[in-house]
């Protein structure tokens, strides 16, 4: 046996050898497995030459061939299979290749496939407010100066500038940050189609037709199905035939047409209406659209479907019509809220929600929204009931609608309280008194029950399953400040000696000081709270000098400086407390 185990030794170490120099050139799979299968080979012929050689009477040993046999026609096998076994996989046939989705390619759109329904003409860079800026004309003749005065009469902007402006002017280079200029948007799954729904009456030529063609030569064709423009019953004479001769040259351009005078509520919902795009984007009749402003709206949409989408809006100058171009650096700085009044406003966006967004790409919620710009998926539109169409001519549409997820006025500004008393009464619950507190018309209109039929709005609001106003003050505003549902007192502070009462005054949005007016019992700059100072509203605080109490003398006292407040000489002073002195008296009324 000594010499068998020798060869086999020998046998064996050549090929283990070979592994090594193999191993450091790093063998392939396929190399290892004939590798494998030759040492086995190898073993096995020297199992036969000592089987061949041993006693006949060993039956173990003849059990053993017969065994070795099997082994052998398996592995020849095996080998014989080799290839089919670790070889490549063929590519499948042709017919079997598998086809793109042809309704959502990978990959982001093109450039070629944001390409606006019109191209901007060329500019003329010394014309008149090219590339957003300022009008600008040294010396105007007695005609033209009349007709700058009649034209800011008609409309309260410049209008003898807006027409000297192109109604394809340029706003000039993209200056958004570089974020979102840069930003691509997937094709799959894709972004939807919309139509711009722009509602006017008696709107100038030259602003309403420069927001059309705005609209044309910066959004993509083949996002844009169509610009619905709406009349709500205008009475000049070039918005008529004249307007419809001229769009007909626009092709996917339309007007439809009111012949009373609804506002733009109904005006509005006669467009949803008729529009064929997939998200209804809604525009005023006098804006002008930057580079990209269409895109991140839609691409939002294809995010969260029920979102309610509002573009950042800058401003242009009434009277230079001076585009305010957004900076590379800026940073969105406000959203929409609403005031105890019911009016929309602007404030500071909270660092929790700013510490969020990682870039300008993303999205500012928001508790309300302006109402005169916006997107939204025209079933989710429907879903939630559009509009109440029993809201009349304007206000108060973009918070109820906020609440759910320069005009005249034909019928007098008692449409918009009634407006506000309609969304008051369906959606905030026992919070409209804090309202109807400030607003005495508004008040008297819902004990009169002089707001039209609500039920079908309340079985809306039933049907949506919609919270209740608390949670929409917890979850969407925690920030509001809520005065109290009861407070101790509450109205106007009448001065005892002059009878006057205390107001804040004309767009007195906080920083301006109080003054002395009629006591008109209204409510509005009137009204104050006697209540306990809880700070309610998340990141409310009170300075010392904010806190006021009224004694039993009839003092109105600050705590912190230990000063009565006084009226004199129509003149409000802070002195040293005096209840003998009337003019320190002070009283609700």
């Amino acid at each position: 046996m000594k010499p068998a185990q020798g060869s086999c030794s020998l046998r064996c170490v050549g090929p283990f050898g070979s592994m090594r120099l193999f191993l450091r050139r790093r063998l392939s799979p396929i190399k290892l497995a004939l590798l494998g299968g030759a040492m086995f080979m190898v073993v096995l012929v020297v199992l036969q030459r000592d089987v061949s050689s041993a006693p006949s009477q060993d039956q173990w040993l003849r059990d053993l061939v017969e065994k070795r046999d099997q082994v052998m026609v398996m592995v020849k096998g095996a080998v014989n299979n080799l290839g089919f076994q670790i070889g490549a996989p063929l590519p499948p046939d042709a017919g079997q290749q598998p086809t793109p989705d042809l309704y959502c390619p990978s990959g982001f759109y093109s450039q070629a496939e944001l390409r606006p329904v019109l191209e901007r003409p060329p500019q003329d860079p010394a014309g008149f407010g090219a590339d957003g800026k300022a009008f600008q004309k040294d010396q105007l003749s007695k005609e033209e100066e009349k007709e700058k005065e009649e034209g800011m009469t008609r409309h309260c902007f410049n209008q003898f500038a807006s027409d000297h402006i192109s109604l394809s002017r340029s706003l000039g280079a993209d200056t958004r940050p570089a974020e979102c200029v840069e930003r691509k948007f997937r094709r799959c799954p894709p972004l939807p189609t919309t139509s711009v729904i722009i509602v006017f009456h008696n709107e100038a030529w030259s602003t309403l037709l420069r927001t059309v063609y705005s609209v044309l030569h910066t959004s993509p064709a083949s996002l844009l199905t169509e610009i619905i423009m709406v009349d709500d019953a205008s009475t000049a004479d070039h918005l008529k035939s004249q307007l419809d001769e001229y769009v007909r040259q626009l092709k996917i351009v339309h007007v439809l047409r009111q012949r009373e005078r609804k506002g733009l509520i109904t005006a509005r919902l006669l467009g949803a209406s008729q529009a064929k795009g997939e998200v209804l984007t809604f525009l005023d009749a006098h804006c002008e659209c930057f580079h990209g402003w269409l895109e991140p709206l839609l691409a939002r949409i294809v995010e969260e479907p029920t979102a309610v989408v509002s573009p950042e809006i800058t401003s242009i100058d009434m009277n230079t019509f001076s585009f305010h171009k957004p900076v590379p650096t800026s940073r969105a700085y406000n959203r929409g809220n609403f005031d105890w009044s019911l009016t929309f406003g602007w404030e500071a966006i909270p660092n929790e929600a700013k510490n969020k967004r990682l870039d300008e790409t993303y999205p500012v919620k928001t508790p309300t929204f302006a109402g005169g710009l916006f997107s939204i998926s025209q079933k989710y539109f429907e879903h939630i009931g559009t509009y109440d169409d029993k809201m009349e001519i304007w206000g108060g549409e973009n918070i109820e609608m906020s609440f759910r997820s320069p005009h005249t006025f034909p019928k007098g500004t008692e449409v918009i309280t009634r407006n506000q008393v309609r969304l008051a009464e369906v959606w905030m619950d026992d919070f409209k008194h804090i309202f109807y507190r400030r607003n005495k018309n508004a008040e008297k209109m819902a004990a009169d029950n002089n707001y039209g039929d609500i039920s079908d709005r309340l079985k809306l609001r039933e049907t949506l399953q919609c919270k209740n106003f608390t949670w929409y003050l917890n979850n969407i505003y925690p920030e509001i400040f809520i005065p109290d549902l009861h407070p101790v007192h509450f109205g106007a502070i009448r001065n005892v000696q002059s009878h006057s009462c205390l107001d804040a005054g004309e767009n007195n949005k906080g920083g301006k000081p109080v003054i002395m007016y009629t006591c008109h019992n209204m409510g509005g700059n009137q009204t104050v709270n006697l209540e306990l100072c809880q700070r309610k509203g998340k990141g409310t605080s009170l300075s010392p000098h904010q806190e006021w109490e009224l004694t039993e003398e009839k003092l109105l006292r600050n705590p912190s400086s230990g000063q009565c407040l006084e009226l004199k000489d129509n003149q409000l002073h802070m002195q040293r407390c005096n209840r003998a002195n009337f003019n320190q008296h002070w009283e609700f009324s």
